[in-house]
């Protein structure tokens, strides 16, 4: 009954055609209703770090308001129009937020990750054509400033640097954020400005990190509508606390944890400037959800493991939901977790090109573990068939595995670079999300595998050209792709396989050390090298990679089972894509006695119970 209840509701909402929804005009728009509405209400709550989580600072919706309308008039008046881009280099800061809700007022906001090397920020710049840069000043223990002083020289249209915290700079080229604000209003914004939904709010940066960026555009309206959106199906109220742990360069921070709790007047509790890199934060993290009564939070799968190691020592009664999305929930962490803390965890699926959310496990009715759930309410949802060449044949059966496309007021209005466009959308502005899944009889969606190659490491893209251009500069390297293995703790970890070339030799060892060398992001290292003799190749002679996936996780579950079965049992491990599941284990034992069977499973289930890959034993 609970999915029944549940899919009536989104009906329910769509009886009331969207137009006669009122939604505001722009984000702008929909944080000053909050403002108006609840001024007094506490819309920021910020902590320097976990370890010291009671010593905080608040920002109320009027106090919010009035940052944004001093960002917006400052960049104003440094020429910003509704055509020009302001990026950011921030970490989680009150700060953050007064210049992303600032920027989109007065322009276009592109958040960008300051973890990312000086020239991939740079490249990034260039891409979306910034005027303004954002941007933490020389602080300890950040590099961001250093990041800075690199790429200005190498962004031509860069006009301003805006220094926020840190010490002063003598340099005049440099504007400081807090003594700046200050000469201007906080109680209008100066342009007049009227923003329509169709204008353009922001670009974010999405997929790899080499050749040109992908830099999704999204309007006001795709912005309003999704934070809607998210506040319906997540039942929000003006009263609920939202901890926000991830970047706020990232849609799920922006919106999810960002702009819906702030468009009903909800509060938003800062994790520190790190978020859930920040040690102290997991430490912690019971006892932060008891000191500001937190109700909903959301994370990767990464981080529900490490809340796992964390014991229980606080009040958590509060805490009603948390959300789940960027990457597969191991099914033994989500029922252990669940066990653990009584939360709901409701998982969910979206896209930085649909904006950020799109569907999502109901929150009151029935959850199905491992499904991305129902779709959004005005959100159009499905499975298509689709020939070699990405055109539309057909719509999937139920429970047939297809390419997932989505079709909304969310649909992001294309990347900036044109070319990048062609073959986005799949006839009658459906767009393919490069998913592949299947939609079951009630409605609920389950992800099958990625058609994209991205590994996602603790929810973070990290694209396999970037390992693979640095392994071709090896002289001894004729072929090289990278995979995700399965991790615990990350989801994935980046692999490589390479074949070496003609009469070239070369170890492991050495491959690794020039991997670490020459791959420009730390976090796509690869872990392992792995030399073949043969690579393995479609019919044209293109790299066939899903192999080399299923030996990825051929090793990871048979290092792991060898630590737990007995030495003399022999196994084998098949690894094969699954039309299902997207990938399929088979754990063939031989000369095991039937009574001994039982105890052997429970030692599999612990041993690969954290994996998302899925498996299944037969006896021999």
């Amino acid at each position: 009954m609970g999915q029944i209840r549940i899919l009536s509701d989104i009906e329910e909402i769509e009886r009331v055609p969207l137009a006669q929804r009122q939604l505001p005009k722009s984000t702008y728009a929909m944080i000053r209703r909050s403002a108006l509405t609840f001024p007094d209400h506490s819309a920021l709550v910020f902590f320097p770090d976990g370890e010291h989580y009671q010593a905080s600072l608040q920002v109320t919706y009027r106090q919010l308001l009035g940052r944004i309308h001093q960002v917006a008039n400052m960049l104003a008046d440094l020429g910003v129009g509704l055509t020009d881009v302001v990026s950011l280099l921030l970490p989680n800061l009150p700060q953050t937020h007064f210049a992303l809700w600032g920027a989109e007022a007065a322009g276009i906001v592109n958040p960008v990750n300051p973890l990312l090397e000086a020239s991939q920020i740079a490249t990034i710049l260039r891409a979306a054509r910034t005027k303004v840069l954002i941007a933490l000043g020389p602080l300890p223990n950040s590099d961001i400033w250093e990041k800075v002083v690199t790429i200005r020289p190498q962004v031509p249209s860069l006009t301003t640097v805006i220094q926020v915290l840190g010490e002063p700079s003598p340099e005049k080229e440099w504007v400081p954020f807090e003594t700046q604000l200050e000469q201007y209003p906080a109680d209008r914004l100066l342009s007049g400005r009227i923003i329509a939904p169709d204008e353009l709010a922001a670009y974010f940066h999405t997929g790899g990190t080499t050749g040109s960026p992908k830099l999704a555009r999204h309007t006001h309206a795709n912005e309003v509508f999704d934070a809607w959106a998210i506040t319906q199906v997540a039942d929000s109220r003006p009263e609920d606390v939202m901890l926000c742990g991830l970047p706020l360069f990232h849609v799920n921070a922006v919106h999810v944890t960002g702009l819906a709790p702030l468009s009903i007047g909800a509060s938003i509790v800062l994790l520190g400037p790190a978020g859930y890199r920040d040690p102290g934060v997991i430490k912690h993290f019971w006892k932060i959800v008891e000191q500001y009564q937190a109700t909903s939070f959301s994370g990767v799968p990464t981080l529900y493991t490490n809340l796992l190691r964390v014991p229980i020592d606080a009040d958590i009664h509060s805490l009603k939901t948390a959300v789940c999305g960027a990457a597969p929930m191991p099914i033994d962490v989500y029922t252990t977790f669940e066990q653990h803390t009584g939360v709901r965890i409701l998982e969910g699926y979206g896209l930085t090109e649909a904006t950020c959310a799109s569907s999502t496990n109901p929150r009151y009715g029935e959850r199905r573990v491992g499904s991305i759930g129902l779709r959004y309410p005005y959100q159009a949802m499905k499975t298509v068939v689709l020939d070699q060449h990405g055109r539309y044949l057909r719509d999937c059966l139920p429970n047939e595995t297809g390419a997932l496309v989505v079709k909304g007021p969310n649909v992001f209005a294309g990347y900036v670079q044109e070319e990048q466009n062609t073959g986005l959308w799949v006839a009658d502005g459906w767009l393919n999300t490069g998913d592949l899944g299947r939609q079951d009889e009630d409605g609920y969606f389950w992800l099958s595998g990625r058609a994209k190659d991205l590994i996602i490491r603790g929810g973070h893209n990290l694209d396999p050209a970037v390992i693979e251009e640095a392994l071709y500069s090896h002289p001894a390297v004729a072929l090289a792709a990278a995979v995700g293995k399965p991790d615990a703790y990350a989801g994935e970890l980046p692999v490589a396989y390479v074949v070496l070339k003609a009469g070239a030799t070369a170890t492991e060892q050495a491959l690794l050390d020039h991997a670490y060398q020459t791959v420009k992001e730390r976090a796509a290292i690869p872990k392992s090298i792995v030399i073949l003799d043969q690579m393995p190749v479609t019919a044209v002679g293109k790299i066939f990679k899903p192999p080399l996936r299923c030996d990825a996780v051929r090793r990871v579950y048979a290092e792991d089972l060898s630590a737990v079965l007995p030495a003399h049992l022999s196994l084998e491990i098949q690894i094969e894509p699954n039309h299902q599941y997207g990938m399929l284990a088979t754990l063939i034992l031989s000369g095991v006695p039937e009574e001994q069977r039982a105890h052997l499973h429970e030692q599999i289930a612990r041993a690969l119970g954290a994996y998302v890959v899925k498996y299944q034993i037969q006896w021999r």
